[in-house]
């Protein structure tokens, strides 16, 4: 009967220690582990396509997060989706004719803002807007144009 106790005792220990590690990895994937500063700048970007890209996305330079995507809205007028972004203020260099791209990461496909630093001599302020962004690329929407415009080119 003592060796019973000791299966079970060692049994339950592994399954809280099982439970306790799923907790902890769904805690850490959902934040994506990302600490900006207190001091940052908001800079916003206009996009014909986000895709899945969710407010807290990480904002990359050269796959190094300087930022997080604090909303996104939809304008009402041009229909376009408005991202503004928080940078942390260590990265007050980033050039004003930088260039801004949804991008993708990982097999999940998490969405992400890449920045893409241009030659300007003036940097990026709070408030600024990049003006050169391009859009998500959604696989389904490429497999469709395929799929239904492959007959067209066979017509000539």
């Amino acid at each position: 009967m003592r060796a019973n106790y000791k299966v079970e005792l060692s049994s339950g220990i592994f399954l809280l220690m099982g439970i306790a590690a799923l907790l902890w990895l769904a805690t850490e994937a959902t934040d994506y582990g990302m600490q900006i500063g207190d001091d940052t700048y908001k800079v916003t970007a206009r996009f014909a396509n986000v895709a899945d890209l969710k407010t807290r996305a990480p904002v990359k330079i050269g796959g190094v997060t300087i930022g997080l995507v604090e909303s996104i809205k939809l304008d009402p007028v041009d229909f376009d989706a408005i991202v503004e972004m928080q940078i942390d203020s260590r990265f007050a260099d980033i050039p004003n004719d930088s260039g801004a791209s949804v991008l993708t990461s990982g097999v999940l496909g998490d969405r992400y803002i890449g920045l893409d630093p241009g030659g300007a001599l003036e940097a990026l302020t709070d408030g600024d807007e990049i003006f050169v962004t391009q859009p998500a690329v959604v696989i389904e929407t490429l497999i469709s144009k395929y799929l239904f415009n492959s007959d067209k080119g066979d017509e000539k």
